[in-house]
């Protein structure tokens, strides 16, 4: 049976499971969904959850023996196309925060099989949620400046200090830190990268409020905070490498050119046609933003391709690398794009902050807007994605970050 037959099957069976098992009153529902009232929703979350876990598809390209399916990233593909056609969606990446796009990946490189056993298959399930301590005050873009330290205690290391924009810092059970563990050694050595549990009295969190009105990101402190040498991920003061590859994981998952709003099932051509107008032949009335609307579209279209063809050329293999720093910095280019247009035509029902003269998608608008500003910033800046590429892709000298 040839492999286009296989996926075929795969196709079928996924969407009849999906049909079978998909709650159908959650459909068309936010991912998330922590923020929704009615138990009965809460409830059918909660089921839909269990059940995506339940046959690995919480993270599906995973090993099966630690939560995963064992699926080859086509398959996964399709996983996630059957799904959106039936309004379905999966949660589980959402719920374990920075778990299932990047500390699970990193674990599945260096941890070992007691770290793997311990932690994967919560991460999988969607039941822990991961925070990662990176940034700090004083290390933003230069992260390798940090100063937050860890002291070896015996079976411990006693962290102390701060760290900044800790995405779902509030909500995670654990965090993934980067921590300077040699104070004598160069820049970039002497850091290791520490798991350590955010109940513990040693960790306060405080929620940082951005212009569009809602944040994920928080101010981490610790606080003479314990990370057990158990979680000590990767070799003692070799955790730069550790954060590189960490950091191209983040990469990879940001590939897509997505931003807030993005779930919407009206097209955005759609959308600009019932804002500004249309001429006698159906099309938009004003001939300078429908070019700009259809290079868009073309950018846009043009993105998924190369992500696609990538995909195809590794055989199913993701290999995660600095070609990620392209495609994020394309990715951001495409969403930001596509909230600048938006924002255009729709004139001022698109900048509308409350009042009942805008419907709800209106209302969003704005705030979408704004946060949208944030992508070429988080997961490392487009300036940075340059460094990266500048380097490890054409070859040019070094010329940032020395030490």
């Amino acid at each position: 049976m040839s492999n286009e037959q296989t996926l075929a099957q795969f196709e079928a069976s996924t969407r009849e499971w999906v049909k079978e098992n998909f709650p159908t009153t959650l459909a068309g529902s936010a991912m998330g969904l922590e923020g929704e009232a009615e138990a009965s929703t809460k409830a059918d979350f909660e089921v839909w959850r269990q059940r995506l876990a339940e046959k690995g598809w919480g993270a599906p390209t995973w090993p099966v023996q630690y939560g995963g399916a064992g699926l080859s990233h086509p398959e996964a593909k399709i996983i996630s196309q059957e799904m959106a056609k039936l309004g379905a969606f999966n949660p589980i990446p959402l719920l374990a925060g920075m778990g299932v796009t990047m500390v699970g990946p990193t674990i599945l490189e260096y941890g070992t099989d007691d770290q793997k056993e311990r932690h994967l298959k919560h991460i999988a399930s969607g039941e822990v949620r991961w925070c990662l301590g990176l940034s700090e005050p004083g290390a933003g873009s230069d992260l390798a400046s940090l100063s937050t330290k860890a002291i070896d205690n015996g079976d411990n290391f006693v962290v102390n200090g701060q760290k900044t924009w800790t995405s779902g810092a509030d909500i995670s059970q654990w965090c993934g830190a980067l921590v300077r563990t040699d104070p004598n050694a160069k820049k970039r050595d002497g850091i290791s990268f520490v798991m350590l549990p955010m109940g513990q009295a040693g960790v306060t969190t405080k929620p940082i409020k951005l212009i569009s009105g809602a944040s994920p990101f928080c101010d981490t402190f610790f606080d003479d905070a314990r990370a057990e040498k158990a979680d000590l991920l990767g070799d003692l003061n070799k955790g730069w490498s550790v954060v590189k590859r960490l950091l191209q994981h983040e990469r990879q998952s940001q590939t897509q050119a997505r931003s807030p709003g993005s779930g919407s099932k009206v097209s955005l051509q759609e959308k600009a046609k019932t804002y500004a107008g249309t001429d006698e032949k159906g099309a938009l009335a004003d001939a300078d933003l429908r070019i700009r609307l259809a290079n868009h579209l073309m950018d846009s279209h043009a993105h998924g391709l190369t992500v696609s063809r990538i995909t195809a050329e590794a055989k199913g293999k993701v290999e995660v690398s600095a070609a990620a720093s392209i495609l994020k910095n394309s990715a951001t280019k495409i969403a930001q794009a596509k909230n600048e247009l938006t924002m255009e035509f729709m004139g001022t029902q698109g900048v509308g902050w409350e009042g009942s003269s805008f419907a709800e998608s209106e209302l969003s608008n704005v705030r979408d807007w704004l946060w949208g500003k944030a992508i070429s910033i988080y997961g490392g800046s487009h300036e940075v994605q340059n460094n990266i590429i500048s380097k490890n892709i054409l070859g040019l000298p070094e010329t940032t970050q020395k030490g």
